[in-house]
């Protein structure tokens, strides 16, 4: 299978199964339309009559370039993926979303977790329950050294306390179970102070900065309970911390509404501010709601999105770093076929606890106990559940079966399809023509950067 494209004066061919990309004359671009999973190396009638333009003689030697790449396994390659999709089926779990915090000081309106509360009682996980999720993990991560724990709300500073022992709890246990702990921490910043941001930066491998961008675009749905935004309290604390944190990883994460689908200026206004990893996601939330993104959005976001891209590259030519976490893709090694076929592995390799300490697949499944797969306190672990969100692979997903896109995106995020469709199996689709664009933008940048190079 192979998909093509142009994009920034940039032909474009990727072999899916090889992951090959070839950037190419036009050419080469409009003969690759008249090869085949059997090629041979001799051009076909209908291809000299297709393009009268060329000479034989050109199009021959394009086609020797085609057939090149065809005998190298670059194009036209064979499926090799399929054969690791009941792998990992029986893997132990290594990370753990910890809704520490199941309360907000914040109401944003575009919030999945229903402003903090996750649809029930507001309330903090207690240190008892946390220590029982860390022993959870240990014990359900058979064979696996480094284990990820993040710490998630609602807003996970509002239970300080208990975030600072469960830390210590983990990290006393390392030695006597050869395990290594990962933590990362996803903040609003209001509560941020001095010790936080040392504690943070200490302990933290990762954290994640929650901010929308400009003023008036993070103070339009980012409201405290008074209904005053936030943006001019959190951006100094978010500074003073990322100053401080070195090479440790972190990235300010923004959400893009149907109100600002120029979010290229978010993305240059946090970087002015000082940040350089950042990521901006679009919203989750009840299509019915004005700022909710509707499949009419797309034609406008795809042209954001080449705006974005191009802005980045001319930024990465001067030698500015910036980096933005939809446009991170690596194309000589990239992700395992396993995490090809599965993505994030929510439910099976991954789950979330509660405050109440109960587990399901992931955060966003937090709150319909449909999806509840056991509790800490009996000791309760739903395994046929885990098994079947082990087999939602691409090859499970039907719309993703003939994508061009499947071993990147991993069929998109199980609770997203459950959440638009009713269906962990059914790929929601403005999600995937969205993930779809970033794909061949990123894909773009690389060529362009090499290009320079």
């Amino acid at each position: 299978m192979i998909h093509k494209y142009s994009l920034n004066g940039y032909n474009i061919i990727l072999d899916v199964y090889s992951g090959a990309v070839h950037v190419v004359d036009d050419l080469i671009y409009r003969l690759v339309d008249f090869t085949s999973e059997q090629m041979t190396d001799k051009v076909s009638a209908e291809a000299y009559d297709a393009l009268p333009e060329y000479s034989r003689e050109e199009i021959d030697a394009a086609y020797a370039e085609l057939y090149e790449a065809y005998d190298m396994g670059q194009l036209h390659a064979a499926d090799d993926y399929e054969q690791f999709a009941d792998m990992m089926i029986n893997a132990s779990v290594k990370s753990m979303c910890l809704n520490i915090s199941h309360d907000c000081n914040l109401a944003c309106e575009y919030c999945f977790a229903s402003k903090g509360g996750f649809g029930g009682e507001r309330c903090l996980m207690s240190e008892e329950i946390a220590r029982k999720a860390i022993d959870f993990l240990i014990d359900k991560s058979v064979g696996r050294r480094n284990l990820e724990v993040d710490f998630f709300g609602g807003e996970p500073l509002m239970n300080y306390e208990v975030v600072k022992k469960t830390v210590a709890y983990a990290r006393s246990r390392e030695k006597e179970c050869g395990k290594n702990f990962r933590f990362t921490i996803t903040t609003n910043g209001l509560l941020l102070d001095d010790e936080k941001i040392d504690f943070i930066n200490r302990e933290m491998h990762n954290c994640v900065l929650s901010i929308d961008g400009r003023k008036e675009v993070n103070d339009r749905l980012r409201l405290d309970w008074g209904g005053k935004g936030c943006h001019d309290r959190i951006l100094p604390k978010f500074q003073k911390l990322v100053a401080q944190r070195g090479d440790k990883d972190y990235y300010a994460r923004a959400t893009y509404t149907r109100y600002n689908l120029d979010f290229t200026n978010d993305i240059l206004y946090l970087y002015e501010q000082g940040f350089d990893q950042l990521s901006e996601e679009p919203v989750v939330s009840d299509p019915k709601l004005d700022f909710s993104i509707q499949e009419e959005d797309l034609p406008r976001i795809f042209e954001e999105y080449e705006v974005l891209a191009k802005k980045l590259i001319d930024m990465k030519k001067a030698g500015e770093k910036i980096n933005f976490f939809h446009f991170m893709i690596d194309l000589n090694q990239g992700p395992c076929a396993i995490r090809r076929l599965r993505g994030c592995s929510c439910g099976n390799e991954y789950v979330a606890v509660t405050p109440q300490g109960d587990i399901f697949p992931c955060h966003q499944f937090v709150g319909n106990d449909d999806w509840k797969m056991g509790n800490l306190n009996d000791g309760t672990f739903d395994l046929e559940m885990k098994k079947r969100f082990a087999k939602t692979t691409v090859y499970n997903k039907r719309k993703c079966r003939d994508c061009w896109a499947r071993f990147y995106c991993s069929g998109g995020c199980n609770a997203g399809n459950f959440e638009k469709n009713g269906d962990i199996l059914e790929p929601y689709t403005i999600y995937c023509e969205m993930e779809k664009k970033r794909l061949e933008c990123a894909i773009m940048m690389q060529a362009a950067l090499a290009d320079e190079a």
